[in-house]
């Protein structure tokens, strides 16, 4: 048996600050530091944004378009992002105050500028996969802990994708290590996780 945490997003662009921040991102570091440091986890994995500064779901590409529109990306519906998470720049770094050095395995994703890519075992348009089931696979995980940014976003399609993609492995959701952009986003994902069979849990249940 194999206990991992999974690590979504935890990176400066998301925290206040950062181009595109999750209010109160920044308060789920101390919480993912001291899961990572309770001795629980077999293993711990994160993924990161990573972004060409041509990335389609930016706003600045598509002319007449203002961060947080709607539009199209590749004939499916596309949030208009502002530029975030821009490769080799400091908002796509990770926290300063993440212990990164507990974390054995890094998942980047939304490297293709022709598709986003918010969860963080595929492409939104659920064909080009990051290689994360495989990896997660391999080292035999049987129970898998997701926290991160954003709630309703890319922490919600992790944990979707993480049900479909790792059949047999037990998938949890630490609630209270994730912060969200809408309320009611929050809501409709965590009861979308529910019904799709994430056992929904707090840090504290750990």
């Amino acid at each position: 048996m194999t206990k991992a945490l999974l690590l979504i997003d935890i990176q400066n662009g998301f925290c206040p600050g950062g181009n595109l921040p999750v209010a109160e991102g920044a308060d789920i570091v101390p919480i993912a530091n001291s899961l990572m440091n309770s001795g629980h986890y077999d293993l711990v994995v994160a993924s990161q944004d990573w972004h060409p500064a041509n990335h389609g779901s930016f706003a600045s590409q598509h002319p007449g378009k203002a961060p947080f529109d709607m539009g199209e990306l590749s004939g499916q519906p596309q949030v208009m992002w502002p530029d975030h998470c821009v490769q080799g720049t400091p908002d796509a770094e990770f926290h300063p105050e993440l212990n990164v050095s507990a974390i054995e395995y890094v998942q980047r994703k939304g490297e293709n500028p022709a598709v986003d890519s918010y969860s963080a075992f595929r492409d939104n348009d659920r064909s080009a996969l990051t290689g994360l089931a495989a990896y997660l696979r391999d080292r035999n995980v049987t129970e898998l802990d997701i926290m991160g940014l954003a709630t309703d976003y890319c922490v919600q399609f992790s944990a979707l994708d993480a049900v479909d993609m790792l059949p047999g492995v037990k998938i949890r959701l630490i609630a209270d290590g994730c912060r969200g952009i809408d309320p009611k986003g929050v809501d409709d994902a965590l009861s979308a996780m529910h019904a799709a069979g994430v056992e929904i849990i707090q840090s504290s249940d750990i």
